[in-house]
């Protein structure tokens, strides 16, 4: 039977960051002030967090950072996730999201440790644009031969996600249609959510899914595929056939209620929500010397405390402590 909350949903899907830093600085996210924050554990830690994890029906695994690509030992992790099995004796499917920039070097080792998606964030697809969200001269270039690199690779679909803000980049939505039409992938368009250093986030900044949907139209004729009720993204296929966009939405269409994820933190804690208030420190029960029955104990208590929702935009709503950075993705 797989981790179920207090609100009947099962938790299937596992996003572990493994690292705080990041080798961009991306002004939507990061102030460029303010470098890692938190610790990075030993790899046979994370490994042992996600066999009990998998143990308890966790079918799907992400690694998430800050940029886990700066990981040196990340090929060896994914080939040790990818010797664990579920109860039922399934291999956990495993995905990364990554800004790509290193990822052209990097794809082969990591498909044949056993990597089996990839995600790339992408904000722009305009060279020079692309250079001054990311603060780093040549990024674009880097990152678009890692996504075709992957794609190649076969570790597909192939899904690029775009974080959206008024007045900064959405001018780019026709223009990552057409992206998405030449190169094959799935653009993902997310909305902005109240998780960044500068803490800049208002209700205005954020290009809701009609009017996505608006400009997209202006573009291609498109129409929505069937997703499944857990989806965080709602799809769409340009009528073409040669491309496909979706829309995440968790300010004006959440999906909490359909929510199947759990996070780990870089140094260990259990986040059941990105907008938690508190956290459940499971390294720190390693560090003390629990047997795994300890950490099962402390995973099931976690989920049974994962929140019904989040409570943006609502009166007296709460940011987290930590920014999306710092959380992982």
């Amino acid at each position: 039977m797989p981790l179920t909350d207090s609100h009947g949903r099962a938790i299937r899907d596992l996003r572990i960051s493994i690292t705080d830093r990041c080798n961009y600085r991306c002004v939507y996210c990061r102030t460029g002030n303010e470098g890692a924050q938190f610790a990075e554990l030993p790899i046979a830690d994370y490994l042992r967090m996600a066999r009990v994890f998998v143990s308890l029906g966790i079918t799907k695994i992400r690694l998430t950072g800050g940029e886990p690509l700066l990981r040196r030992d990340i090929v060896q992790l994914v080939r040790e996730l990818s010797a664990l099995r579920t109860p039922n004796g399934a291999a956990p499917e495993l995905a990364i999201t990554t800004n790509g920039h290193l990822l052209d070097e990097m794809v082969e080792p990591l498909k044949q440790a056993g990597l089996t998606r990839v995600t790339v964030s992408m904000d722009a697809v305009d060279p020079e644009r692309f250079a001054r969200i990311t603060r780093v001269k040549g990024s674009y270039p880097a990152v678009l031969a890692g996504l075709r690199a992957a794609r190649t690779a076969g570790l597909g679909p192939v899904k690029v996600n775009c974080v959206l803000l008024r007045g900064f980049n959405e001018d780019q939505i026709e223009a990552f249609g057409r992206f998405a039409c030449e190169e094959q992938v799935a653009v993902r368009f997310i909305e902005f959510m109240p998780l960044e250093e500068g803490r800049v986030w208002t209700p205005e900044v954020v290009i809701p899914l009609t009017e996505i949907l608006e400009r997209m139209a202006r573009f291609a004729p498109f129409q929505e595929i069937e997703h499944e009720p857990s989806s965080t993204s709602r799809r769409y296929r340009f009528n073409n056939g040669g491309g496909e966009f979706g829309i995440i939405a968790p300010v004006t269409l959440p999906f909490c209620g359909a929510c199947s994820r759990i996070r780990l933190t870089s140094d260990g804690k259990i986040r059941t929500c990105l907008f938690s208030l508190s956290e459940h420190d499971l390294h720190a029960a390693i560090r003390s010397g629990c047997p795994d029955e300890e950490l099962v104990r402390i995973i099931v208590y976690a989920v049974a405390h994962k929140e019904a929702r989040h409570h943006i935009g609502e009166p007296g709503f709460v940011q987290p402590g930590r920014t999306m950075v710092h959380i992982g993705g």
